[in-house]
């Protein structure tokens, strides 16, 4: 694996798997150690679907942002971003409109250095290394506070994060601080795998991942729609992520185990 400059970030451990990592390795990417890989490998015995879940969580938020950005958003703040795949938000936003300024947060240190890498010379986007639950650190963050300290509109993104935060951390009382730091007017995607599809399978995921970094809690849909709380939901409100704005010309497009909305702070 190379990692900024072929170096391993210091303080990462390569025994212990982290999702970040594995979502990358189900993304098909190259930023994953061999711990990575034998939890993916369990992933996909168990749920076959495991890389078409990844990349229509991947694929719901490049529709999130163009959705946003076609409203008019043009700062971005992205927590849980992971390690940059093809098609990340800066891309997708500043393809759109190249003045789009883009700040991810992550706590997994490969993710980090990786995005430092990627991002060096944009003066647009940023990175910051802080755990998503901890949204003081979040939000006083000298970069975060510069995408915040205006009344312009934020678009938040939450994608694929909160199936890893247990119920014990208040998952929807994150949000609501987050929500509560927004302007009006800003919006803010979130997706959430579940297991009301396919229960086996999906406590077979969570045996898998238990004794990574980040195990896994899927939620019902109530759950997930109650993250919601507070916001103004955007058609067609909290659905299968493929069933969110899908592409335009798709038939016949089959529900999985994501569950995804946008909702809008009034």
């Amino acid at each position: 694996m190379s990692v900024a400059g072929g170096r391993v970030p210091e303080g990462v451990d390569i025994r212990v798997p982290s999702a970040a990592r594995v979502y990358d390795w189900l993304l098909g990417g190259s930023h994953n150690f061999d711990a990575d890989r034998a939890v993916g490998e369990k992933v996909m015995a168990v749920l076959p679907s495991g890389r078409q879940v990844a990349a229509s969580n991947r694929a719901f938020l490049r529709r999130a942002v163009q959705y946003m950005v076609g409203q008019g958003i043009t700062r971005f703040l992205d927590l849980g971003s992971g390690i940059p795949a093809v098609g990340n938000v800066h891309e997708i936003a500043q393809d759109m409109d190249p003045e789009c300024q883009v700040v991810y947060v992550d706590y997994d240190k490969v993710a980090v250095a990786h995005s430092r890498l990627i991002l060096d010379g944009n003066p647009n986007a940023a990175v910051v290394e802080e755990d998503l639950c901890e949204p003081r650190a979040v939000l006083n963050s000298p970069a975060v506070r510069a995408l915040l300290d205006v009344d312009q509109p934020i678009g938040l993104l939450m994608v694929a994060v909160f199936h890893f935060i247990p119920d014990s951390l208040r998952p929807a009382e994150i949000v609501a601080r987050y929500r509560e730091a927004l302007p009006a007017g800003s919006l803010v995607a979130l997706s959430h795998l579940t297991a009301d599809h396919a229960p086996r399978e999906m406590a077979a995921v969570t045996e898998a991942m238990k004794n990574s970094r980040d195990p896994m809690y899927f939620r019902p849909y109530a759950d997930v729609a109650a993250l919601f709380d507070g916001l103004e939901l955007v058609d067609p409100g909290v659905v299968s992520a493929p069933l969110w704005h899908p592409e335009p010309g798709l038939r016949d497009i089959e529900p999985d185990d994501v569950y995804a909305g946008v909702g809008r702070k009034v």
